[in-house]
């Protein structure tokens, strides 16, 4: 091995009932490097991810490590920590009612004694030699997502590591605590740490990468010096591919959507989370709410849909006053709502891809009239086919889909009710860019057919593509609505920071 290479992985091969996941992919880190792993759902990345920290054992292959002359075999995550593999997921895997300094010891005393105050200690020693700011003694439920996530690294540090990964660690995090991860993260590159980062986040592997390795479909596509692959390239390589520099092209609708009929309406609505607030769609519209984390957008939908309780206001479908405090009325209205957290509200994580789809449907027509089986297998068939979704069968259970096509499975879903309000929130959030592509131009084609659409995103450049109007809100009050010529990001910037109540 050569002298600044901390890891390599020859010839992976990974193969599941009916999926090849990986095929002769091969993976280098070098120490002292970030080296971003990407590539769409379903190339392979969690599969490697996996292979690597002895969670899913390899087929075919080779991996070694620095310091040791022949290739080894991991058998298990505490294998995988004993080579100095370490690995921090999205979720945070400790103990929030525990101290900092507990949870970055816990199960690695030896003997039934513990020492607490040589632990805190250490822990406080190891805290400030990181610039992590955290106390020992803070219980690490008190702590911010971006220094729970700093923690977990420093415990996975303190164990000898020579490689760390990090899986999606900035998904929950906002822009301040991203560069306090960052600062972090250069801080281990110097004291020759090899970091494999796995993101969806593009601008932020450019900001912090050395390198990057490509897989798509499973295979190796190639790897990259980050200053020598722009970034629409990279996209394409993702892809397979030209991508016009990421640009969904939507036709201005603005004065066909003004002159349209208003399909839904609401004036003072509020629920137990949302503040009262005017809302009106015409059909075929897109719109959206905008604004920063907590500003109030997902609570507006979901005050919309009923799946929060609604504590006033009045609403319209149609020119007709409706109630609508529960989402079976909504339903019923011809609203369907896809939502923020799609594994805690979204799939049913036990069900198989083509029982998720046709649930909302199912729930429509009432359980006393359940869909045949027959029916059931079209419906989600015709669904799979539409949105490429990736799956074995339409038997295979939802969680064993890659993020993006769980997505897609719940967007089918809500689809197959045929709804003409289709509201979806952060409906690309944790995907790769291609399938954000796909469904930014699905919501496009959508609406020419006549559906109007409620689309939220994190990211203000993907609603600027798809939406003719934004409405801004901060504080969970509405401060600006733009369209036409104020749609861009500077104007929507300015609206947030000083829009008026």
């Amino acid at each position: 091995m050569e002298e600044n290479i901390v890891l390599t992985m020859r010839g992976i091969y990974k193969s599941f009932p009916g999926v090849k996941a990986l095929s002769n992919v091969d993976f280098t880190l070098r120490k002292g490097e970030v080296h971003a792993l990407m590539g769409e759902n379903g190339a392979g990345k969690s599969t490697l991810i996996k292979v690597l920290t002895g969670v899913y054992s390899k087929d075919v292959g080779e991996i070694r490590i620095d310091g040791i002359k022949e290739a080894i075999n991991i058998h298990s995550p505490q294998a995988a920590q004993n080579y100095g593999i370490s690995t921090v997921y999205q979720e945070i895997t400790l103990c929030p009612n525990l101290t900092v300094a507990e949870n970055m010891y816990i199960g690695r005393g030896k003997g039934s004694t513990i020492k607490w105050k040589e632990m805190e200690k250490k822990a406080g020693e190891l805290l400030d030699n990181l610039g992590i700011p955290a106390r020992p003694k803070q219980q690490l439920g008190s702590c911010s997502l971006a220094v729970q996530q700093m923690v977990a690294i420093a415990r996975a540090v303190d164990t000898d590591c020579k490689v760390l990964i990090l899986d999606e660690p900035t998904s929950s995090l906002d822009d301040n605590e991203v560069e306090m991860l960052f600062r972090l993260m250069r801080d281990l590159k110097s004291r020759g740490v090899g970091i494999i980062f796995v993101t969806h986040f593009l601008e932020q592997v450019y900001e912090i990468s050395d390198r990057i390795t490509v897989l798509r479909n499973g295979q190796l596509v190639g790897e990259y010096e980050i200053e020598k692959m722009p970034q629409v390239d990279l996209v394409a390589k993702m892809m397979g591919k030209e991508l016009d520099a990421l640009n969904v092209i939507k036709k201005d609708r603005t004065a066909e959507t003004a002159a349209a009929d208003t399909l839904y309406e609401a004036e003072e609505l509020s629920s137990s989370d949302a503040k009262p607030f005017d809302f009106r769609i015409a059909k075929g519209e897109v719109n959206g709410f905008t604004g920063l984390l907590g500003s109030g957008r997902s609570e507006s939908v979901r005050a919309i849909f009923g799946a929060d309780r609604v504590t006033g206001g009045t609403v319209k479908v149609n020119g007709k006053p409706v109630k609508i405090t529960k989402p079976i009325q909504a339903m019923k209205q011809g609203i369907a709502y896809l939502p923020e957290d799609r594994k805690r509200d979204g799939i049913i994580a036990d069900l198989s891809v083509r029982e998720n789809i046709i649930l909302a449907l199912q729930v429509m027509k009432g359980f006393f009239h359940p869909l045949s089986k027959a029916q059931a297998e079209a419906f989600a068939d015709e669904y799979v086919k539409a949105l490429e979704i990736k799956t074995a069968s339409t038997d295979t259970p939802i969680k064993s889909l890659s993020g993006g096509n769980q997505q897609k499975v719940i967007l089918a879903r809500w689809l197959l009710t045929h709804p003409d309000y289709l509201i979806l929130d952060e409906p690309t959030r944790g995907i790769d860019v291609g399938t954000k592509t796909e469904i930014q131009k699905l919501v496009l084609k959508l609406a020419e057919e006549g559906m109007s659409v409620t689309f939220i995103s994190s990211e203000i450049e993907e609603m600027l593509r798809t939406c003719s109007r934004l409405i801004v809100m901060r504080d969970r009050y509405i401060v600006g609505e733009l369209t036409g010529d104020e749609l861009t990001q500077s104007h929507v910037m300015r609206t947030i920071a000083g829009g008026e109540k």
